[in-house]
């Protein structure tokens, strides 16, 4: 999955003249998705009492079943969580929407048209008949180290933090608008990942 993420909503409800300093409005949401390559096991990191104290912290598979309802912002997340490490296709099982937005989330390995008749192949396979047929608004996807837009709809890797050096902020907008772009870090690097 992609590396920790802000997912931050851009509300009409407010008014410009109710933005306190900072710029934000008081429907701004900041939650943490926490997303990695391990699956949710038992023995998984993401069952560990310090993570089950944050209120803000969402992990599908494990707090969630299969989606995080934000009904204040009219806004569903969701995506399959790996439940082992056998391949598996993210999109195999679509959630229709129930949302004004809804935002995927995907670990897979992207392949414009895949070919799952091989054995020998990346598992984890997503094609963009994939991306088109979930039908979300933006996305998420992970398992790449680098940050990257794919297919032809909002799909994005965001990358390992420690890799790309960045995070994707992906704002919905009152008007319909997706804008997608990439926040540098200020964190150790992997070596061979610095320019």
């Amino acid at each position: 999955m992609p590396g920790p993420g802000i997912l931050h909503h851009d509300d009409a409800r407010a008014a410009p003249e109710d933005d306190d300093d900072n710029g934000r409005d008081d429907h701004d949401h900041d939650d943490v998705e926490a997303v990695h390559h391990d699956p949710a096991v038992a023995d998984a990191v993401y069952h560990h009492q310090a993570l089950a104290r944050l209120d803000n912290l969402h992990v599908l598979g494990v707090t969630h079943e299969e989606a995080v309802l934000f009904a204040d912002i009219d806004l569903e997340v969701w995506g399959r969580a790996h439940r082992d490490y056998g391949d598996m296709m993210p999109f195999e099982r679509l959630r229709p929407r129930s949302t004004r937005w809804q935002i995927a989330v995907a670990h897979g390995h992207y392949v414009p048209v895949p070919d799952r008749t091989s054995r020998l192949r990346p598992s984890w396979l997503i094609g963009d008949d994939d991306l088109t047929a979930a039908g979300a608004d933006y996305i998420a996807l992970g398992h790449w180290n680098r940050a990257a837009k794919v297919g032809t709809v909002a799909a994005y890797y965001s990358g390992s933090p420690e890799y790309a050096g960045t995070i994707n902020m992906v704002r919905l907008s009152a008007g319909g608008d997706i804008a997608v772009t990439r926040a540098a870090l200020e964190i150790a690097r992997e070596p061979s990942a610095v320019d």
